[in-house]
């Protein structure tokens, strides 16, 4: 008697719930997310010419089957994969599914809203802390609390997390990336908080689309300011050198 035999398919992110509906946890979490890719994507750009890379912004990230199925994903609130295309077959990711895809992110961060436990919780299947060491496992995972103007990073290193130090600056090293990452106090988008923020290696800030458009303007006025004085100290001489009986035409021909 021939028995058949079903290979269970597993469902990908088109078919996984994108959402647990549960809320976003304050009004500053989209701000902050916007504000890490937005500063990071030119650096990105420079290191997958072919494109090849996502992020996810408080995205599902797919680690075991359950029931129902959204209790088997993490949603970081801001995660970062190399060398994955940023579409699937022409569609954009609903969610990251790890059985699918198979690499892991490089970066997860979390920003708190509450007391951190949870974003610390080593709880086995349960806990974030847990399944992102013992089972997502990016190389780094970030606690960032805007109440304490604080992050802490962990390096995944032969297992498990070990908290990583801060560099003279107050940074944290993303090598891979060639960044640091550390708490930059200022005003974005109507709020001023101390911001989760982009360095390169050399201590300088990786701008936003809109500070750097806002740094041209002031270099565009600047170099328009020393022409203006330039043209203004010009015609001083030649008023002088005229006032002394030189016709200064004569001097240029």
């Amino acid at each position: 008697m021939v028995t058949e035999t079903k290979t269970q398919i597993l469902p990908d992110h088109t078919q996984l719930p994108e959402s647990d509906g549960t809320f976003v946890k304050n009004f500053q979490e989209h701000p902050q997310s916007i504000l890490l890719t937005d500063s990071i994507q030119p650096r990105l750009q420079e290191i997958h010419l072919d494109g090849q890379y996502c992020i996810g912004q408080d995205c599902g990230i797919y680690w075991r089957m359950t029931e129902p199925p959204e209790r088997g994903a993490e949603a970081p609130d801001w995660f970062y994969v190399s060398n994955v295309p940023p579409t699937l077959k022409g569609e954009v990711r609903r969610s990251y599914v790890l059985w699918q895809e198979l690499i892991a992110p490089l970066i997860v961060l979390e920003f708190v809203s509450g007391n951190g436990e949870e974003e610390r919780d080593n709880t086995p299947y349960q806990g974030k802390f847990w399944i992102y060491e013992q089972v997502i496992r990016p190389a780094f995972y970030g606690i960032y609390e805007v109440k304490k103007a604080s992050v802490e990073v962990y390096r995944w290193v032969a297992g498990r997390y070990e908290r990583m130090n801060p560099n003279a600056r107050g940074h944290y090293d993303i090598t891979p990336l060639g960044v640091e990452l550390g708490i930059w106090q200022g005003y974005y988008l109507n709020a001023e908080l101390p911001w989760l923020r982009w360095w390169d290696e050399a201590g300088n800030l990786l701008l936003t689309g809109e500070e750097r458009a806002k740094q041209e303007r002031q270099r565009a006025e600047a170099e328009r300011q020393r022409a203006e004085k330039a043209e203004q100290e010009n015609a001083r001489l030649r008023e002088q050198l005229r006032a002394l009986g030189v016709n200064p035409d004569t001097l240029e021909s």
